[in-house]
């Protein structure tokens, strides 16, 4: 009862904390266009009215644009606070395993741009998953083996298999998840996954789908028309994008077939008792 009691307190704290900050709205930059000062001046009102009810978590790819062009605004002259706020709520939902981290995936690249976007999901993503392993450790082991326990026993039973090669065995099951993520980040502490392998596998185990994530949001900011998403160049940065994310999984593959004790097939999120020779 004290674990659930401060499971609660600590995802309250984090609630009032990011709903304070989407409320201090800094002024808005000055829009530099060649319109009248009468025309920018009619308009101003109704951004600044708008503006606050937009801040919330995209749940489409249309939210998502008219969120990545709010963002891209505000960045011009407030930089630290979006950059502030997009930590923010990207920990708040790798913290507490919420759904959607790829919108904010691709909102990071539409934001920060490719580079930085990148390094931005990548770290944020690892830090997440983080946390998320420390909370479960602290308030839920109790819980999440009461909920899925055929899951955390298999989970704990392939992990003792493969403790010779566990970080090689850790990277596998981010390239090809058996197990949802946020299963595996809140059972982690259970099945006594250290915290050091834990984090570099998080790191580079997503690198992959964070870098498409990243590259989509990079691409849809630039993208005004279908023409523009069907150029040559387009098509050659997709291809390009394809072979970066499947070459990390298929060396790692390889390894697993070779190395890891591992099963064939899953149902329903449970692995088989079939092995790879």
């Amino acid at each position: 009862m004290r674990s659930l009691v401060g499971l609660i307190a600590v995802v309250v704290a984090a609630s009032l904390y990011l709903y304070s900050l989407s409320l201090y709205l800094p002024p808005a930059p000055q829009r530099r266009s060649h319109a009248t000062s009468e025309t920018a001046e009619s308009e101003q009102p109704t951004d600044s009215s708008e503006e606050p009810g937009r801040l919330k978590f995209p749940s489409d790819l249309e939210e998502l644009r008219k969120l990545a062009e709010l963002l891209q605004f505000y960045k011009t002259e407030h930089t630290g606070y979006v950059l502030l706020l997009f930590c923010s709520a990207y920990l708040y939902k790798q913290s507490f395993a919420i759904p959607g981290s790829s919108f904010l995936n691709i909102l990071a690249g539409a934001i920060f741009g490719p580079y930085e976007g990148l390094l931005l999901a990548c770290v944020l993503t690892t830090v997440g998953s983080t946390m998320c392993y420390l909370l479960s450790q602290a308030f839920g082991k109790h819980y999440i083996v009461n909920l899925f326990p055929d899951k955390v026993s298999m989970l704990q039973r392939k992990v003792e298999e493969n403790q010779d090669c566990l970080f090689f065995f850790l990277l596998f099951l981010r390239f090809f998840p058996m197990t949802p993520n946020w299963f595996l980040n809140m059972s982690a502490p259970i099945v006594n996954i250290p915290i050091t392998f834990f984090f570099c596998s998080v790191f580079i185990g997503l690198l992959p789908y964070n870098f498409i994530c990243v590259q989509t949001g990079v691409m849809l900011s630039e993208v005004s028309s279908l023409d523009d998403l069907f150029s040559w160049e387009r098509l050659l940065q997709l291809l390009a994008v394809a072979c970066m994310a499947l070459l990390p999984g298929a060396l790692i593959r390889h390894y697993s077939q070779r190395h890891l004790k591992l099963d064939v097939h899953s149902q329903n999120g449970l692995i088989t008792n079939k092995k790879v020779q």
